[in-house]
């Protein structure tokens, strides 16, 4: 769980750098193309040989894709049709994918699960139920597309690595995850991207290498690597941890209108779900699947 809790710190702000510096000012496909580059060179370096084998490299390369690369072309388009609070709104339905694709994956159903997965999502309803603008049809697509691009590749990543040996250190072939994303974000920009919309600043600029190499590189790395040592109840509840965590960051530096009892209400209703999980649910399908 610290590893999850480190990263949802760490991408809290991406969501308000996003939507107050670079959307609809500078080119959404250029914007994913750099920040997957840039955390491929982070990762690239560490790699070795002897620890790859060619089926291993296309899954990582799968995941990576699925996970950052279309992930991200959904995400960064979501802003042209939604404000900050609006994408973090319609990102709640993450833990519902990461619950059944979980499951689907392993050729099992766990209600239990699933509950702990509903009870966040309820939690993060609470605090984010606003008003929402005439875009909403075609921003909640966007917006559900990459929440299943981005459930598919934790989940998968997951899965991969529960599959390999446990004493692979995953920072050695985790540069293939970025090459995947990099294989999906390169002709997407080729084909798409407007470079008479590239960054103009230095803040837009310094933003871009911060959610690269930081973000990005180290983020999904943590990420990934936390999502292999819980389980999947706990897995979705910390998708949906991003949601007061951005809210927070919107309050505290950009000084958005935010409904206080709502965000209090909503934030203890996903601790509690969180604690219901690791106190409960985790001991009572490890029961149910041993015995």
């Amino acid at each position: 769980m610290g590893y999850l809790s480190a990263v949802t710190l760490l991408w809290a702000f991406s969501f308000s750098l996003i939507g107050v510096y670079l959307a609809g000012q500078v080119d959404a496909w250029f914007s994913v193309l750099t920040r997957v580059t840039l955390a491929g060179l982070v990762f690239l370096p560490f790699l070795r040989k002897q620890h790859l084998h060619a089926k291993l490299a296309l899954k990582l390369m799968v995941v990576g894709a699925f996970q950052l690369g279309i992930m991200y072309c959904f995400y960064y388009q979501s802003f042209l049709y939604l404000s900050v609070p609006e994408v973090l709104l319609f990102t709640i339905f993450t833990p519902i994918y990461v619950t059944l694709i979980y499951d689907l994956l392993h050729k099992q159903f766990s209600a239990w699960y699933l509950l702990t997965a509903v009870i966040a999502v309820l939690g993060a309803a609470v605090i984010k139920f606003a008003g929402i603008n005439e875009n909403f049809v075609v921003g909640f697509l966007i917006v559900q597309g990459a929440n299943l691009c981005f459930a598919i590749g934790q989940v998968g990543y997951k899965h991969i690595m529960e599959q390999e040996q446990a004493d692979l250190p995953q920072h050695t072939v985790f540069g293939l995850f970025y090459l995947g994303a990099i294989c999906v974000a390169l002709p997407m920009f080729l084909l798409f991207g407007n470079i008479d919309k590239l960054p103009t600043t230095s803040t837009q600029w310094g933003i871009l290498i911060y959610l690269g190499t930081f973000a990005s590189g180290l983020g999904y790395f943590i990420w990934n690597k936390g999502a292999t040592m819980v389980n999947a109840g706990a897995l979705a509840i910390m998708n949906n941890a991003l949601v007061p965590a951005g809210l927070i960051v919107n309050i505290v530096i950009w000084n958005r209108d935010v409904d206080y009892p709502r965000l209090i209400i909503g934030g203890a209703i996903i601790v509690a779900s969180l604690w219901f999980n690791e106190t409960w649910v985790k001991r009572k399908v490890e029961m149910e699947r041993t015995g």
